[in-house]
């Protein structure tokens, strides 16, 4: 009877310590019919806000190779304009190729497919797409001109100055350091004219402009050689939207298929010396244009598809009678993307010792925040705010936790929009961005509510959103203005009472798709070009990303003072 009475007790701890456990992250309602002011009489609820010390950290030149996205266009905010272009190597399909008996070249295709989300038909049983990765100024998106050469910049796997194996960095204002500048004149080699084809045989064709019509929609891939009952080219393959030029194929000729059973074409070494891949740059039309995220990482669509006939192999009653083949150049791991500031409003470093009014953020090559949470000195206590906080909540012991006086429930981050100077600015709403990511600074990584936020992480708009919040706006309506970001950081507060953790500085930037900010996905952070080597980083989705917006910091003016930036901790104390 009386073990069974214990395991009764045991049991009915387990459950309350789990229904506490399974409701830490609903008492953001604090105030509920469970447990309220007027039903809590052995513990009271309350919450507290602490100061924050935030600040504006321009931003050097930024690495840009490594990313695994490649962005490419025009984009205009209320920071002035970006123009973003890159440089790729190109990795052959095979090596050693034999082309055949008198092969030549009849077309040339480059493709680079955007990011898009098949959404359904239409009624002549086309796939239509919405795409994820296209940003312009208007609901209509604007064109760009793409000039494309030959790039003679031999990129290189491996820094020849760092250390054993250590990678080589190459930065957005074409460098690979403070005293290496790539140059234009390598970069824009032989320029590549577009050109179309006036007949289905394709052979004759002219030389067109190289704007590019930027819309949602797919290609039908048809063969000119194969009729349908109809008389209509057959349908080979449909391929999602994206950029898919034609190029004047003498070059390819002489570059590729002139070089059968040469070293040059027997690997990638060889290859990469040889030809040393293709540069993309962008310019604006009619002073406008679009910024694009492409996926050059794809294996099936992204390439230079080489188009050519050969004398077909077998005996026949025709000896003119040719085979139609392909040989395809996919683009490198090695790429680096370019990016051309031109800002109407400046950036400037604030104060890590005061803080500023203003947070400026802005990706690419724009700038980050940093937050400093406890800092300071609290003289009336004769101790540092850290130290007050640790005291007011959990019992020390030679400075370690000994116990709790009081359990954080929950600890937000909240950081309002200055509408004001954005309004002022003209910014668009719709490209204000909707995520901010949160960071350690000095580990370089997410914080602990990140690895604990299981909220959808497929797709990126809704992952994370319980630690890292998208943007609140005005009636909750996605295009309307940005009001506030509330970031939860909880876990990270208790690590810093319980697991007495360091009381590190931490990281503000803007996130283009916080899934990429998981180490043990891909590499999280790139350098920060510096002249004294310091150790500086910067998230991946915020280099890959375009967008800017001004928040309030701390050093704010008293009519400004409600929107401040603030922690603000929710509790629970014995009373």
């Amino acid at each position: 009877m009386k073990k069974n009475k214990i395991a009764l007790q045991i049991l009915s701890f387990s459950l309350i310590a789990l229904s506490i456990i399974a409701c830490d992250d609903d008492f953001v309602s604090l105030e509920s019919d469970v447990i309220n002011g007027g039903v809590a009489t052995n513990f009271d609820i309350d919450s507290r806000k602490y100061d924050v010390i935030a600040y504006t950290k321009a931003l050097a030149p930024v690495q840009t190779n490594s990313l695994g996205l490649t962005t490419l266009g025009i984009y205009d905010d209320a920071y002035g304009r970006v123009t973003a272009s890159f440089v790729t190597q190109l990795t052959p399909s095979t090596y050693s190729p034999s082309f055949g008996d008198e092969a030549k070249v009849d077309s040339v295709v480059v493709t680079l497919p955007y990011f898009s989300t098949a959404t359904g038909t239409d009624d002549d049983g086309n796939i239509t797409y919405s795409l994820d990765s296209v940003i312009s100024k208007t609901e209509d998106y604007s064109n760009i001109r793409l000039r494309i050469f030959e790039n003679n910049y031999f990129i290189r796997d491996f820094d020849p100055t760092g250390d054993f194996n250590e990678g080589q960095a190459y930065y957005s204002n074409k460098t690979a350091s403070t005293s290496e500048t790539i140059p234009v004149t390598a970069l824009e080699g032989t320029e590549f004219s577009f050109v179309e084809y006036d007949d289905p045989t394709g052979s004759n064709m002219t030389v067109v402009d190289n704007i590019i019509d930027i819309n949602n929609k797919g290609y039908n891939l048809k063969d000119v050689n194969e009729l349908d009952d109809n008389g209509d080219k057959t349908l080979l393959a449909t391929q999602p939207p994206g950029i898919r030029v034609m190029l004047e194929p003498t070059f390819w000729e002489d570059k590729i298929l002139a070089k059968e059973g040469d070293a040059v074409l027997s690997n990638l070494n060889n290859f990469t010396e040889y030809f040393r891949g293709l540069y993309f740059k962008a310019e604006a039309v009619n002073d406008d244009g679009s910024f694009l995220i492409l996926n050059t990482g794809s294996t099936n669509n992204a390439n230079v598809t080489i188009y050519y006939s050969k004398l077909t192999a077998s005996t026949t009653d025709d000896p003119e009678l040719r085979d139609n083949s392909t040989y395809v150049l996919n683009f490198g791991t090695n790429k680096i993307n370019f990016l051309e500031n031109d800002y109407t409003l400046p950036i400037a470093d604030g104060s890590s010792e005061n803080g500023d009014s203003r947070i400026y953020l802005k990706g690419g090559e724009g700038a980050i925040a940093g937050i400093k949470l406890f800092d300071g000195y609290n003289e009336e206590a004769g101790m540092s705010n850290f130290d007050k906080f640790r005291n007011d909540f959990v019992n020390l012991e030679n400075d370690k936790y000994s116990s709790s006086k009081r359990l954080v429930n929950e600890a937000n981050l909240v950081f309002y929009v200055d509408r004001d100077q954005l309004d002022l600015l003209n910014q668009d709403p719709e490209n204000e961005p909707n995520r901010l990511y949160l960071y350690d600074v000095d580990n370089k990584t997410p914080l602990i509510d990140y690895y604990l936020d299981v909220t959808n992480t497929s797709l990126p708009s809704y992952s994370k959103i319980s630690h890292l919040g998208a943007l609140q706006r005005v009636d909750e309506e996605p295009t309307n203005k940005g009001v506030k970001y509330k970031l939860r950081l909880t876990e990270h507060i208790n690590n810093l009472l319980i697991r007495d953790s360091t009381n590190v500085e931490l990281g503000l930037a803007v996130s283009l798709n916080v899934n990429i900010e998981d180490p043990s996905v891909s590499i999280s952070q790139n350098k920060v070009q510096t002249d004294d080597d310091l150790d500086l980083t910067v998230p991946v989705s915020s280099i890959l990303s375009p967008r800017g917006t001004i928040l309030y910091g701390n050093n704010t003016s008293e009519s400004d003072e409600d929107k401040r930036v603030y922690l603000e901790i929710f509790y629970t104390e014995p009373n």
